[in-house]
């Protein structure tokens, strides 16, 4: 099923589809090579204090914190990166420039692979569990269990 008929613009050489990980996912439409940026995280810019009330909302979350004092929060104005999984075995880590969050492949990336990164560490502060299933799978079910 692809999701483009959302009438949403989603960042270029990305499309969202049903996830083996969880859900929906964030899937390269073309190749993106090791160190190139995959995409910018975009979203609502809010503070802090906004972020972890939302955080306590029991709707699903893709908030991102910048810095200190903001996050950003995907589900409103999104390009569909706030459907990037986690990963235990992650292709992308997350850069913050001035402000902005950007991602950028670990290594290279094929046409119709799953874009993840890893943020075990939010997923523990909402009480979720890993669902990668990633041979080094530090939480959740292993794809060989």
């Amino acid at each position: 099923m692809n999701f483009r008929n959302m009438n949403r613009d989603f960042a270029p050489g990305l499309r969202i589809d049903r996830s083996n990980i969880d859900g929906k996912g964030c899937f390269a439409t073309r190749q993106f090579l090791q160190h190139q940026r995959v995409a910018e995280y975009i979203g609502e810019r809010i503070t802090l204090v906004e972020a972890e009330r939302r955080r306590r909302d029991r709707c699903r979350k893709s908030i991102c914190d910048v810095d200190l004092h903001s996050s950003i929060d995907g589900s409103f104005c999104g390009n569909g990166t706030e459907y990037i999984n986690h990963s235990c075995e992650p292709n992308c880590y997350v850069v913050v420039v001035q402000g902005r969050i950007f991602l950028h492949a670990i290594r290279d990336i094929a046409a119709g692979e799953e874009i993840t990164t890893s943020y075990l560490y939010e997923l523990s502060l909402e009480g979720s569990r890993c669902r990668c299933h990633s041979f080094s799978c530090t939480e959740g079910v292993r794809s060989d269990e």
